[in-house]
């Protein structure tokens, strides 16, 4: 039965990639197709001795040069950098809350209960048998187990 959430958990998984790269490709082509337009205006303009005559023409030629690198960054900032800040803080607000008893997987796929906290280890009861315990550094902690 934990063979068949899993192919739903992989299945979710890749859907979910799969709208990421779509989305990604979608908001990439207009600032690809802005970035090939500011190059085709140079080249029509024909200006002798080039744009940087250090006037207002030479500036927003540099603008329309970095804009694209710009929209790339503010991109990339809002589909990957800002979501995995947050998940890496949502992760250390879990750790800093676990307390005993609370039933935890690692990182590792070790499923356990929580005999004793350190400040850096965790020492979780494993298995059916009550001597079965293993000490896990706290941050390989993966989550708290809802179901079960």
């Amino acid at each position: 039965m934990s063979n068949r959430s899993e192919q739903k958990t992989c299945h979710l998984q890749c859907r979910v990639n799969k709208y990421i790269v779509y989305s990604f490709e979608l908001l990439l082509f207009p600032i690809l197709l802005i970035a090939g337009t500011t190059d085709a205006a140079y080249a029509m303009a024909g200006q002798p001795g080039g744009a940087a005559g250090g006037g207002p023409q030479g500036t927003m030629a540099m603008l329309q040069s970095f804009l694209p690198l710009i929209l790339i960054f503010v991109i990339f900032y809002f589909l990957l950098i800002r979501p995995q800040s947050k998940k890496a803080k949502e992760h250390k607000q879990m750790l800093e809350n676990l307390k005993k008893g609370d039933k935890v997987m690692t990182n590792g796929g070790i499923y356990g209960i929580i005999e004793d906290i350190d400040t850096d280890s965790v020492t979780l009861k494993v298995g059916i048998k009550d001597d079965v315990k293993i000490k896990v550094n706290r941050g390989y902690i993966a989550g708290l187990r809802t179901k079960e």
